[in-house]
């Protein structure tokens, strides 16, 4: 099979340089609607993190998909193993409910190919996007972006009242349900 028109996702693992992700759920389906899948993702995150020594900047769990910007504090690192460990441990967790807890969601998780073969997918697949970032003015415009997910889909009226992301932590240190590695955060933003 001619694999040419596929999507491919190039990552740049530069030492430095923060890493503004984001990754879908299959089909953009809305499995993120939940709290128990939601702090899967928390979850995984955290095991990443440790994992894979990278600092959590910002973040944002919506419905149907997460954005995440972290910054690697090694100089060598792997994007697609940080987000290999975030998703396939929320994929095992999610297929290990719905198997025991609801075997009828499966169906709305089922991949058929066009050979026969079926897969049951938590997300969507391919690598998702990835934007390497290195001035603190695109920083602080990617966080505010994040933060304005929910405000923009309507899912709160302010970004710090939707709990699944780092706005509230970002304002209120120990308040947010992932924390973040604000010591490796750019301080001011530039003009």
């Amino acid at each position: 099979m001619d694999q040419s028109h596929r999507k491919t996702c190039r990552r740049w693992n530069e030492a430095g340089h923060a890493h503004f992700l984001t990754f879908s759920c299959f089909k953009r389906k809305s499995f993120l609607s939940k709290d128990r899948s939601r702090q899967w993702v928390i979850d995984a995150i955290n095991k990443a993190r440790d994992r894979h020594q990278f600092d959590v900047w910002a973040y944002v769990l919506m419905p149907e998909h997460v954005h995440l910007l972290i910054w690697p504090s090694q100089q060598s690192y792997s994007v697609s193993s940080i987000l290999k460990s975030v998703k396939q441990s929320v994929a095992r967790q999610a297929l290990n409910f719905v198997n025991k807890q609801a075997p009828a969601f499966l169906k709305s998780m089922e991949d058929r190919q066009p050979n026969g073969t079926v897969s049951y997918r938590f997300w969507q697949r391919g690598g998702g996007f990835d934007s390497n970032l290195t001035e603190p003015k695109t920083v602080w415009q990617t966080v505010e972006y994040i933060h304005a997910n929910p405000v923009r889909r309507r899912l709160c009226s302010r970004p710090t009242d939707w709990i699944w992301s780092s706005a509230l932590e970002m304002e209120s240190p120990g308040s947010g349900v992932l924390t973040l590695d604000l010591n490796s955060f750019p301080r001011t933003e530039v003009g």
